[in-house]
C-alpha cells in the first residue's frame, strides 16, 4: 500500500514557522511568518512525525509494535498472523488474503492509500510470490554493483550457507520442515 501525502498525515508538535510562501503573501503584513501544524516534505521532523502519528491507528487495530524493529507491527487474529512493515510511505503487509483486505479496509478509513497490488521489487530486491512461498532476489542489485565497478566479467564464486535451515511455523514456532543442502 502507498500512503498519499504521507508526511501530511504527521502533526508537529514543536513550533515550527515559516517565510510567508511567494503567492500567498499577506500584503499588509510582510514581516509575518507562519506556523506549520502539519509535517511538510523536506522538513527534518517530517519522518518523525509520520511514524508517531501512525501508531495511534495501529494501537487502536490491536497492533503490536516490534521490539525488535518499530516500524513492524504484527498481530494474530484467529490463529493468523498479518504483519505490516512500514517504509517511508509505503506499507508492506503479509498474511492470509482475507485478514490482509479486511486491514487495507481498515487502513483506508484512516489515510488516503494506493493499493499496488502484490509486491513485485523491494528498496532493490526483486519479490516473486507463489503457492504460499516467497522468493526474494537481489540479483538485479548485485549485477548493477559489478557494472558500477566494471566487474561483471569476473569468475563467480559460491558463497557459504548454513548447511541445515529449519523452517518453522511464524504463530507456534513449531518445526513445519528440516531443509538440507
Amino acid at each position: 500500500m502507498d500512503v498519499k501525502t504521507t508526511f501530511l498525515n504527521g502533526m508537529i508538535e514543536e513550533e515550527v514557522y515559516i517565510e510567508q510562501l511567494e503567492g500567498f503573501e499577506t500584503f499588509d503584513r510582510e514581516s509575518h511568518v507562519c506556523q506549520i501544524k502539519r509535517a511538510l516534505y523536506g522538513l527534518k521532523q517530517a519522518p518523525c512525525a509520520w511514524y508517531t502519528g501512525i501508531d495511534s491507528p495501529f494501537t487502536e487495530l490491536a497492533f503490536t509494535k516490534s521490539e525488535a524493529d518499530v516500524k513492524l507491527y504484527h498481530i494474530v487474529l484467529e490463529g493468523k498472523l498479518l504483519i505490516i512493515v512500514l517504509y517511508v510511505d509505503d506499507l508492506i503487509l503479509t498474511s492470509d488474503d482475507q485478514l490482509i483486505k479486511s486491514c487495507k479496509e481498515d487502513l483506508a478509513r484512516e489515510f488516503e492509500m494506493k493499493d499496488m497490488g502484490l509486491m513485485h521489487y523491494f528498496i532493490g530486491m526483486k519479490v516473486w510470490q507463489g503457492d504460499g512461498d516467497l522468493f526474494v532476489s537481489q540479483g538485479k542489485y548485485a549485477n548493477e554493483i559489478l557494472r558500477r565497478f566494471h566487474m561483471e566479467r569476473n569468475k563467480p564464486m559460491e558463497a557459504p550457507l548454513t548447511g541445515n535451515w529449519r523452517k518453522e511455523d511464524a504463530t507456534s514456532g513449531e518445526v513445519v520442515e528440516d531443509i538440507v543442502y
